[in-house]
């Protein structure tokens, strides 16, 4: 098993990645998203959306420029849970931005087999295995190349992918009232 180590230690593979940095969400919300200031601004009604002074946007619209490609998969339940709304509302930002964001309901993944854990693949190589508690707090990350390891998590991304909703078309299907 490899070793913890806190995500900071990971942030440079967002700039080394060659073409794909692929993650799968399975949370039903995340501590960060609370303390963010899109979080309020989203409780008060706030439309969100590409914002050209955010870091990841910025960084996703320029390796989007290279070839480079962002992408992800979010399970969400059925009803979303208020974390899950406000991916699903922010998440355009990032669309917009040139990621590739779909939508999985949470019954699929199981019935699909997903794993049931937070993940990064880079370039089809290295997996970044998030360690999240019960509240949502990221404890760690663990990273490997070993291949056993890699070839679930592209098997996963494979299953995900090709039963996933792109963004705006999941969120057309849902009740108005989210």
């Amino acid at each position: 098993m490899p070793d913890l180590v806190p995500f900071e230690e990971i942030v440079h593979l967002f700039d080394d990645f060659e073409h794909t940095a692929w993650r799968l969400e399975t949370q039903h919300g995340y501590a960060t998203d609370r303390v963010s200031p899109n979080w309020a601004r989203w409780k008060a009604g706030e439309k969100l959306g590409f914002d050209p002074s955010s870091p990841w946007h910025v960084s996703v619209q320029a390796k989007a420029a290279e070839g480079r490609r962002f992408a992800r998969v979010r399970l969400v339940d059925s009803p979303p849970t208020e974390g899950q709304s406000f991916l699903l509302a922010s998440g355009l930002g990032n669309v917009e931005a040139g990621e590739d964001i779909r939508n999985l309901y949470r019954s699929e993944a199981r019935r699909i087999g997903l794993p049931n854990f937070d993940f990064w693949l880079f370039d089809s190589r290295i997996l970044a295995k998030f360690v999240i508690d019960k509240d949502g707090v990221t404890v760690g990350v663990e990273v490997t190349e070993e291949p056993a390891a890699v070839l679930v998590a592209c098997q996963a991304r494979d299953a995900a992918w090709h039963y996933a909703v792109p963004t705006r078309e999941f969120q057309a299907q849902l009740p108005s009232d989210l």
